[in-house]
């Protein structure tokens, strides 16, 4: 694929998702980190569900451990591995208040150095918090970018380290949600609906479903 095709994607892609952003509902940036820390092998919606409870009860880090590990289990344990994740969050919290004043810091290593945050969580936290041009390879965008042959790629490193390479400067912002969404709603995994595509013509998939 050429990168003049990519440009032509990724406007289409713009124009079709004009408002693309997370689907998380959050309204700080420590909101956002405990709701991708929560989302991770979970859906959106189901965070969401459970953060409508938590947040308006615990929405700061002192909050949060003001509940103790059982009073946060009871919020979210309607989420898959709740366990773990409370663990790390009621750690995360911890690190937050000792090492950097209770706030989200804004570096990939920072992030990283948080228990319960991988590069995804970072790469995530960094562009949508903070609106650095990173883009967090999920299951999605690994589908969308191996199928559509934008960044093909045999692992999330691969394909992250191409896009960051290949999506043109414009978009760079804002491709990982245009990303997102097109493989949430557009190229699903099973059986993508390449009839109501409006990349169809560029996408170099072999196996379209028409």
């Amino acid at each position: 694929m050429n990168q003049q095709k990519r440009q032509a994607i990724f406007d289409r892609l713009a124009e079709t998702i004009p408002e693309p952003t997370t689907e998380l509902v959050y309204s700080t940036s420590f909101e956002l980190l405990i709701a991708v820390v929560l989302s991770a092998q979970a859906t959106d919606k189901g965070v969401n569900k459970a953060t409508a409870k938590l947040f308006p009860v615990a929405n700061t880090p002192q909050a949060i451990l003001a509940l103790g590990l059982d009073g946060l289990k009871n919020y979210v344990k309607t989420i898959g591995l709740y366990n773990a994740k409370a663990a790390n969050i009621i750690t995360l919290c911890g690190q937050l208040l000792d090492k950097h004043h209770g706030q989200v810091p804004e570096t990939r290593e920072e992030l990283e150095a948080l228990a319960g945050v991988g590069r995804k969580t970072a790469n995530v936290i960094l562009n949508t918090a903070f609106g650095q041009h990173t883009i967090a390879v999920d299951t999605h965008i690994f589908r969308v970018s191996n199928r559509t042959k934008i960044a093909p790629g045999k692992n999330v490193l691969e394909v992250e380290r191409k896009l960051d390479k290949w999506v043109p400067k414009s978009h760079k912002k804002d491709a990982h949600h245009l990303l997102i969404l097109h493989g949430r709603y557009t190229c699903v995994a099973r059986k993508p609906k390449c009839g109501q595509c409006v990349i169809a013509d560029l996408c170099e998939y072999d196996n379209k479903t028409m």
